[in-house]
């Protein structure tokens, strides 16, 4: 039997896992998305505080059935003195990687968003040079806008990126 993807809020028991896409080198976080050693209690302290879920923010969990898969991430991204987007973000444990993990984690929460928030924006940037991540995007229905040049610090120098978006009107929400 195959159990479906889905998102879910992180629990208590769901932070040793995500702390190690977040804080134990390339070898779990890839290449692209290790960006140095960081405070190790700042994820626990933050889901105490709440939960990983503000109104500008949200971190929720990747899994299938019970297994924990990753996490998605949005933050909110100004877009002019009335309106905002959402910038979004993934991360895939290793074993996960490669077999459609990522669009449909990232597919959800683009339905999510547009479902429960009102922007009419969604963006996503990743390395120009990280082709899976840039093939997920598009999968899940983005638009590649363009290159941000210089836009991204990460191990030891500045990188270009490949920016996404999808509107509203593009995703069905029923």
């Amino acid at each position: 039997m195959t159990t479906e993807i889905r998102l879910r809020p992180a629990t208590r028991e769901d932070l040793p896992v995500l702390d190690l896409l977040n804080n134990s080198g390339p070898e779990t976080a890839s290449a692209f998305g290790w960006f140095g050693w960081n405070d190790p209690a700042r994820l626990t302290r933050r889901w105490e505080e709440n939960g990983l879920l503000t109104p500008d923010s949200g971190n929720l969990v990747v899994a299938e059935g019970d297994e924990v898969l990753g996490h998605v991430s949005w933050h909110r991204s100004q877009q002019g003195p009335l309106n905002h987007s959402w910038n979004i973000g993934a991360g895939i444990l290793p074993e996960a990687r490669g077999r459609g993990v990522g669009t449909t984690a990232q597919r959800l929460l683009v339905r999510y968003l547009f479902a429960h928030t009102q922007v009419n924006r969604i963006d996503a940037s990743t390395d120009v040079t990280n082709a899976a991540e840039q093939r997920a995007l598009e999968k899940a229905g983005f638009t590649r806008e363009g290159i941000l040049r210089g836009a991204h610090f990460r191990n030891g120098s500045f990188h270009d990126m490949a920016h996404y978006s999808i509107l509203r009107h593009e995703v069905a929400l029923d």
